[in-house]
């Protein structure tokens, strides 16, 4: 991936993830939630203290994206079963959109951690990740909605890739 480079992060990164998350998704999601709810959200998933709980008791596994000497964004999955994962966040600073730099980062994730199986819930009207996601090979699965508390709900389409090698 020449100058892009997917790094396992610990509790050392929390504050780094959390400026890209405040950066990415008012970057992003402004023109598919409100601002209301993306600051919600941004507290409940990516606050300090939660993004600290979620590595350091290993319920997530965080990745930061790297280009060069700056880091461009982060992902996180969890290990669902064997070779069967789920794709927590991905996020990648908008101004590094349509570079080819997304495709790049999951298909190194896939090679990294042997995934047969990857899933990921996004928002129904995120037209421009849900293309994406078409392009890299995933199905939409079914439909979901999540509610998140205090008068939000998030209408999702479930997605799924498989690796056809196995």
């Amino acid at each position: 991936m020449q100058d892009l480079k997917l790094i396992s992060a610990s509790a050392k990164d929390v504050d780094t993830i959390n400026r890209l998350a405040i950066l990415i998704w008012n970057q992003y999601y402004i023109d598919i939630i409100s601002q209301n709810q993306i600051n919600y959200m941004l507290d409940l998933m990516y606050s300090p203290k939660n993004l600290s709980e979620k590595i350091i008791n290993k319920n997530e596994d965080f990745y930061l994206i790297q280009k060069q000497n700056n880091y461009i964004g982060f992902l996180s999955v969890q290990n669902k079963k064997e070779n069967s994962w789920f794709l927590n966040k991905f996020y990648i600073n908008q101004d590094f959109a349509s570079s080819g730099f997304g495709s790049k980062i999951l298909n190194e994730l896939k090679e990294m951690l042997s995934i047969e199986k990857l899933r990921l819930t996004v928002n129904r009207q995120n037209f421009k990740s849900i293309n994406f996601y078409f392009k890299n090979g995933f199905k939409i699965d079914h439909v979901e909605d999540f509610d998140i508390g205090n008068g939000f709900v998030m209408n999702d389409f479930v997605m799924l890739w498989e690796n056809k090698k196995y």
